[in-house]
Parts: C-alpha cells; sequence; structure tokens
C-alpha cells in the first residue's frame, strides 16, 4: 500500500479514537475494514510516537488505546477489573485518598494494580493513594485543613491619669583609672616569638609532603582480558532463521537464542507498508495455550504484535486462544 494510503488510515485511527473514545483493536478493525492484526501493530506504532495512549487495565486481555484527555472515559470500563481492583477503585473514588498502611493487604496489592486511576504520593514518610480526578490542591485540602479564624476584638478601657511624681535621684560615678598595658605587650611579643620558632618545623613537614607527591609510588596492575565465544546456534535455530529469510521476514535484532528455543524483533512487508513483530519460535511438537499467552505477553511489553514458529501441531485451547487473539497474534509453522 502507498505510504499517503497508510499516513490517511493512522489519522483515520486518530480520529475515531477521538470520536468514540478510548477503543480496543477490535473497535478499530470493524470501523476502518482492515486486518485486525494491522490494526493492533498501528495502534501499536500510534502509541510508541505518543500520539495515542495505552491503559494498564485490559479488557479481554487487551488494552485500551485513548487520547490524552479522555482518561476519564476509562471509567466506562472499571467494570472489567478483577474483584479487589474493582473493589479498591470503588473505595478510593467514593474517599478519594486512601492511607496504604491502614488498608487490608489485598486491597494494598489492588492499589499498585489499578494504575490508570490510582495514584501514590508520600506525606510524613507515609504512602498515600489519591483518585486520579483528584488534584492536589484538593489533596492539600483533605490532609490539612485550614484552621478556622478567631477574630479577636479589643476594647480599651480609659483609665484616670495617673500623678507621677519626680524625683531627683543623685548617682555617684567613680573614674577608675586604666591600668597600664606594658604586660599585654609583652606577652603578646612572646607569644609571636613562639610562633616565630614553630614555623620552621611545619614547613619542614610540609617540605616532606611535597617530595612524597612528586615521587608517587607506581604499581602496575596487568589484567587478564577474557574474550566471550559466541554461542554456537543449534540445528533449530538455524533452520528458523533459514525459514524466516524464505518468508522474506527481516531479523532486525536477535534478542534469545537457546537449543529448543529463539527470539528476535522482525519487520514484514504488508498492505499497510512495513510492520515489526516479536518473533518466538519454540521446538515443541504441541503449542499449548499457555505457550501462547506467553508469548503474547512477552511481545506486548514492549508494545509489539507476535509472531509464534512452531514445527509441531496446536492443542484445541491454543487454537481457540489464537482466535481471539488473531489482531496481536500470527502463527507459523516450521516447514
Amino acid at each position: 500500500m502507498p505510504e499517503d494510503n497508510l499516513l490517511d488510515i493512522r489519522k483515520k485511527i486518530a480520529g475515531i479514537i477521538k470520536l468514540k473514545g478510548p477503543s480496543l483493536p477490535v473497535h478499530i478493525s470493524r470501523q476502518t475494514g482492515i486486518n485486525s492484526l494491522f490494526a493492533g501493530a498501528l495502534l501499536s506504532e500510534l502509541a510508541n510516537e505518543n500520539i495515542i495512549k495505552i491503559s494498564h487495565m485490559k479488557v479481554g486481555g487487551s488494552p485500551l488505546y485513548f487520547l490524552q484527555g479522555q482518561e476519564s472515559s476509562l471509567e466506562n470500563f472499571h467494570i472489567y477489573l478483577p474483584g479487589k481492583e474493582k473493589e479498591a477503585f470503588s473505595l478510593l473514588k467514593k474517599n478519594k485518598i486512601l492511607q496504604d498502611n491502614k488498608q487490608e493487604p489485598a486491597i494494598r496489592v489492588a492499589l499498585r494494580n489499578i494504575k490508570d486511576f490510582a495514584f501514590s504520593f508520600l506525606k510524613d514518610n507515609e504512602v498515600f493513594w489519591r483518585f486520579y480526578s483528584v488534584t492536589e490542591q484538593e489533596v492539600r485540602d483533605i490532609l490539612e485543613p485550614k484552621e478556622k479564624e478567631i477574630v479577636v476584638v479589643e476594647k480599651r478601657i480609659e483609665e484616670p491619669e495617673k500623678i507621677i511624681k519626680t524625683e531627683t535621684i543623685e548617682e555617684t560615678i567613680e573614674i577608675k583609672k586604666k591600668k597600664p598595658v606594658k604586660k599585654k605587650i609583652k606577652k603578646d611579643i612572646r607569644e609571636d616569638f613562639k610562633k616565630i620558632k614553630e614555623k620552621p618545623k611545619q614547613e619542614k613537614q610540609l617540605e616532606i609532603g611535597l617530595k612524597k607527591l612528586e615521587k608517587p609510588e607506581i604499581s602496575e596492575k596487568i589484567k587478564k582480558i577474557r574474550i566471550k565465544k559466541p554461542k554456537q546456534k543449534s540445528y533449530f535455530v538455524l533452520s528458523v532463521i533459514d525459514f524466516l529469510r524464505k518468508q522474506n521476514i527481516e531479523i532486525l535484532e536477535e534478542k534469545d537464542i537457546k537449543k529448543k528455543e529463539f527470539s528476535a524483533k522482525v519487520r514484514v512487508d504488508s498492505a499497510l507498508g512495513k510492520i515489526k513483530l516479536l518473533c518466538i519460535a519454540k521446538d515443541k511438537k504441541r503449542i499449548t495455550e499457555n505457550d501462547l499467552r506467553l508469548i503474547l505477553q512477552k511481545a506486548q511489553a514492549i508494545k509489539l504484535p507476535a509472531l509464534v514458529v512452531f514445527p509441531g501441531e496446536l492443542d484445541k485451547k491454543a487454537m481457540l486462544y489464537s482466535e481471539s487473539w488473531s489482531s496481536l497474534l500470527k502463527l507459523k509453522k516450521l516447514e
């Protein structure tokens, strides 16, 4: 697909989210008419470019994509939160602020999981949580309420003028004669003489110190440098690399290489242009649902769709799982 068309689709996706609010890849796929896998890949690219945002909460295993300023719309999806997290959401929304150490352990864990709605802060070395819509000024008003001002009205009582008697006080001032300062001058001269005597000793100590600095002790240490030999790739890994090459899948970065497992960032050409994926190959006779779930989690952690390469078969649960996540999970059998 030409680059101009790709830009139009990206703008259309941003426009749909602006109009509809937080959306899933399947919603974008329906609105644009493109494959759900490509819709997920384009959403990931827009998120990486900070054009849109990704929620921490998940609906059916997929995060929500939204624009800045649509955070309040995420509340509509809080019903999809697990039990304790939903309870923590309601508790925090009602109270606005919660002190962490006063909550039961399960709620404390749940508060750390609802990152879209709960924000932590410290006060007097104690952890507190505030609901996302509560402002800093509201936090101050709740935790540090202002005391009521007390207006004090002073009344002046006029008293009759007191008669002040004046008395004459006579003071006798003694004039003390100043003592001669000859003795003090003598003492000062003695102290200065002592300092003059001590100076040569200090100068000698400085000279010894400078000589040590001029001739520092040189110690040479010979370090052994070990050169790590590159790991030899197994027959399975080499066959996967050859398979990707034949499929015109470009390897951008090899991430993990084991005897029976290989992972790498790859790039494929599609109708919508070049798309990056996380490719994970497993040398297993049967791929399970748990295998696919772990692979998808690794890909989502770096905001990429997943490509799974395997020589064996999928069990029934794995087939159902791959169909429900077809927008972010692509499978290829190693031949």
